[in-house]
Formats: structure tokens, sequence, C-alpha cells
């Protein structure tokens, strides 16, 4: 197959590992880094906001965000990633990976500012303003989802490019930490500067007024590493797949990339595009050799975040029922910032970030498919093992076990589905359309992150009346959503079978750009063949 390639392509596809290729994980990473703080930060500072902005005097609990606050606020950012990953993902393509790449930096980081920023300090200008910044700052996060995935893979060589994309992704596990470790920071900080009575003793005087800097300043400092590598990223070459293969200049492709590997590549002649090969997206001929494929990337993903985000941004609420976080009258605003982080940093540091780096350990070994379906698997298990018994868990002296267990489909869910989704549809589709095709994936596995962070704000209340938060209807309580969510797995492991694997394989070779390029090269040598025999 090599053969066939551009000797450009196959000069990467052979490449040994380099300093480069740290490089470009590093600033690709940073971008996932500010994701991940971004969209999980915002879990630790929601009960703040309600003390400070919803408190109702006389009241026996603290101020909550009333539910459509709650869900706007959690919410409205992944509305804004997946407009991101659809629209970025289709101007990466037309407009190419580099040229794109800056802008969705520049809007991460503006954004990230302006949402501790308020105009006005009643509760709804103030909710307004942080809901309208959090969308565009979605919008900036979304366009990195396809982007950094096109531009590792392509930058990568086929015998690490699993590992490569992975660790990109595995950034993510580092934002969660620094998230938590920075909430922890500054909610000690400011404890110890502004004490403050617990609840139960003075309603008023447990949120003090400083309280509303912890939430701003939290939020604002995930634009800090995006603003760090904008500059690493303006000097980035164009990827040589999109120059040789879209942009059709093999020329610049091969003297882009002798700078990046210190080689020298020899130039070819751009060959003449076979007609097969200029096919649209969605058209018939990309419906027959990719349809299958988009099928299975976008069902799994969306499958995958519906479970993985209803967990991820309601842990408060499980710590809470299990008793890892105390009652909230028996606390001052501050000192339950730090509690939902340390208990949100535990979770990461032993399950999430591990999770992660397993799966880029092990990626190029055992291969995408199997990692997937193992980690489908195992969620689906550990979900019923905390469903079907969930009264014992819910005793003082099983709560450790109930922790074990959750930590394990963290686990699990990252050396497993969560990397792989964003792994394989950045390897399996033709250049023209990866990034495009890319962002379709992830926007449906947004649309599953909204299915989970909202289904379940609503599914998990008690069918008590009496038991349920003020004003959310009725739910199927906590061990019902578990069992739904333990299905929704179980229906991963059935789309899986529709992924192919793309281990060790070059990007070519999974898109079928060689065989086209076969096609095209024999058809060539034919007519020459035939002109000779003419003369």
């Amino acid at each position: 197959m090599a053969g066939d390639q551009l000797n450009v392509l196959n000069a990467l596809d052979v490449a040994k590992t380099q300093w480069y290729h740290f490089t470009a994980i590093i600033i690709a990473g940073m971008g996932f880094f500010t994701d991940a703080y971004d969209l999980f930060c915002i879990s630790l500072v929601t009960k703040l906001l309600g003390r400070i902005y919803y408190h109702v005097d006389g009241a026996e609990k603290p101020g909550t965000l009333p539910p459509n606050v709650s869900a706007a606020v959690n919410g409205v950012a992944f509305c804004g990633t997946l407009a991101g990953q659809l629209f970025f993902g289709w101007l990466g393509d037309k407009l190419g990976r580099k040229k794109v790449y800056g802008m969705t930096l520049m809007v991460m980081v503006l954004c990230s500012i302006a949402s501790g920023l308020s105009f006005g300090s009643d509760p709804k200008t103030v909710m307004t303003t942080l809901c309208f910044f959090r969308f565009w700052l979605g919008f900036g996060i979304g366009g990195d989802y396809p982007l950094s995935a096109t531009i590792m893979s392509e930058y990568a060589n086929k015998k690490t490019r699993g590992a490569f994309i992975a660790a990109v992704f595995a950034m993510q596990g580092f934002g969660i930490l620094t998230g938590g470790i920075f909430a922890i920071i500054v909610a000690a900080a400011f404890e110890a500067k502004f004490p403050a009575p617990i609840y139960k003793v003075d309603a008023l005087a447990s949120t003090v007024p400083q309280a509303d800097y912890v939430w701003r300043i939290i939020l604002m400092v995930g634009a800090l590493p995006a603003a760090m590598t904008y500059y690493s990223r303006s000097k980035m070459p164009e990827t040589a797949r999109y120059t040789a293969l879209v942009a059709k200049d093999a020329k610049l492709a091969a003297s882009n990339m002798s700078k990046v590997l210190q080689v020298e590549i020899e130039a070819e002649q751009q060959r003449s595009e076979d007609k097969s090969n200029s096919f649209g997206l969605f058209s018939k001929e990309f419906m027959k050799r990719h349809g299958l494929h988009l099928l299975g990337t976008t069902s799994t993903w969306f499958l995958l975040d519906i479970a993985f985000y209803s967990q991820n941004l309601f842990q408060k609420d499980i710590f809470s029922a299990i008793g890892w976080i105390p009652p909230a009258q028996t606390m001052n605003a501050i000192q339950e910032v730090f509690k939902i982080a340390r208990a949100q940093t535990l979770i990461a540091l032993c399950s999430t970030v591990p999770g992660y780096w397993f799966t880029v350990a092990f990626i190029d070994v055992i291969g995408r498919f199997a990692i997937q379906m193992m980690g489908f698997f195992f969620m689906t298990v550990f979900m019923f093992a905390l469903a079907i018994p969930y009264d014992h868990w819910t005793h003082k002296e099983n709560r450790i076990g109930f922790v074990a267990m959750y930590s394990l489909t963290f686990f699990f869910a990252n050396f497993g589905p969560n990397a792989t989704t964003f792994v394989v549809p950045a390897e399996i589709f033709p250049a023209r359309f990866r990034s495009t095709c890319h962002g379709i994936s992830a926007a449906s596995g947004k649309l599953g992150a909204m299915v989970g962070a909202f289904g379940f704000l609503y599914l998990a209340q008690s069918p008590d009346k009496t038991k349920t938060e003020h004003g959310y209807p009725p739910g199927i309580g906590v061990k019902n959503s578990l069992i739904v969510l333990g299905v929704v797995n179980l229906l991963g492991m059935v789309f899986t079978l529709l992924v192919p694997e793309s281990k060790g394989k070059s990007l070519e070779e999974m898109s079928g750009e060689n065989e086209q390029n076969d096609e095209s090269s024999s058809s060539n040598n034919n007519n020459r063949n035939n002109a000779v025999s003419t003369a």
C-alpha cells in the first residue's frame, strides 16, 4: 500500500516518535485541559451560586438554583459545544485545520474571562450574563474537538497514532483535577481570611459577601492554559494530509514536513484524481463506503455521553446522598465549595486520570475495538451492581464500597469508550471529510451529554413528592436512574460492532483513499501503455 501513497504521507506514517509529536500533544492537549476545566468547574460552584443569589430568609436550608436556572447554567455550554463542533468541524475541512485552530482558542480565552464578569448584581442579570458567555465558551470548546483530533491523527505515525490522539484527550483528566485542586486552594484561602458561621447558626452571615469572588476566580482562571498555547498554535504548519489530499499541493506538504521531521522528503507531482474519489458528504457513494461507520461513531458517542455526563455533573448529589458531603445547613458557603471540590478531586485522582492513561498505554497494543467493548461491558456491570442493591449502599457502613464501585465505573469509562469514541472518528474517514465527520460524531455525543445532564436532574428526583428538591417534579429515584444508565451502556456494546478497527493501519488505508489512488494510477498506466502500443 505504501507504494501508492504520496512520499510525504508515507514519511509521516513511518516516522519515529520525535520531539514534535510531544509538542503537538501539548499544544492540542491544552485546549482539552481548558475544555475539561471549564465544563466541570461549573459543577463546583452551582451550590455557591444558589446560596448567594437565591437565599430565602427564614428557610431551613440554604438557597439553591431553581430547576430551570440550574439546567441553563449546567447545560448552556453543551449547547454551544454542539454548535461549535458542527460549525468548526465543517470549517476545518473547508479552510484548513491551522487557520481555524487559532480562532477556537481565542473564543475560549475571551469567554472564559467574560464568564466571570457580570453586568449588574441582581440574580437574573448575573445568570443571564453567565449563561450567555458560557454558551460562546462552549462554542470555542466545540471547535477544539474535531480540530485537535484531526491535527493529531494527521501528524502522527501509524504505529503510535492511537496513543497520541488519546494523550491529547487525556489532558481532560488533568483539567478536571486542576479545577478541583484550584477550587480547594481558593476556598481554603477565603475560609481562612473570611471565617463565617454555619448556615444553621446564622443563615445570612454563613455566606460572606466575598464568596461572590470565589466562583468568579475559579471560572476565569480557565483562560490561562489556553492563552499560553496560542503562540505555539499559530506557528504549527498546516497538516501534510490536508495540504496534499485536500488543498492538492504535494510540493508544499513535502517542504512543510521536511522541516518538521528534519529529513529530506522528495517532493513529487500531484497525482491526477480519479473521478470515483470526488463523491460528496452524504452522497450515495459516501453512505455506501462510510455510512455504517458514521452511524457507529455517532451512536456510541451519544450513548456513552448520556452515562458519562449524568454521572459526572451530578457527582455532588450522589456524594450528598451517601454522606461524603455533610448536609448543606451544617456548613457555610465556602466550606461547601471546599467539600464538593475535595470529593470531586479524589474521584478524579483515583479513577478518572488513571483511566485515560491506561488507554494511552494500551490502545495501540489491544486496539480501539477491544478497549471500547470492554469499557462498555464493565460500565454496564458496575451500573447494575450499584443500582440493584442500591438500598444496601446507602447504609453508612457500606459507603466506601459504593464509592469504590462508582470510581470503577469512571475508570472503565475513560479506559474505554470515553477515549476511543474520540480517537476513531479521526482515523476512519477521508481527509476532506475528516474534521466534519469528527464534528458530527462529537456533536452527537454532546446531544447525549444534554440528555444525561438534563434528564438525570429530573429522573433522579425521589418518586415521593415530599422528598424532591425544591421546584422539581417527582422522578424515578436514583436507583431506577442507575438501571436506565446500565441499559444505555448495554446498547453502547451493541453499536460498537459497527466501528472498524484502525490499529496499525495508515489513515489512507482506513478511509479507502489508497484504493482510489490505486485505481487512478493504474488507469493512467493503462492509458500510457495504450499510447505506446498505438505509436
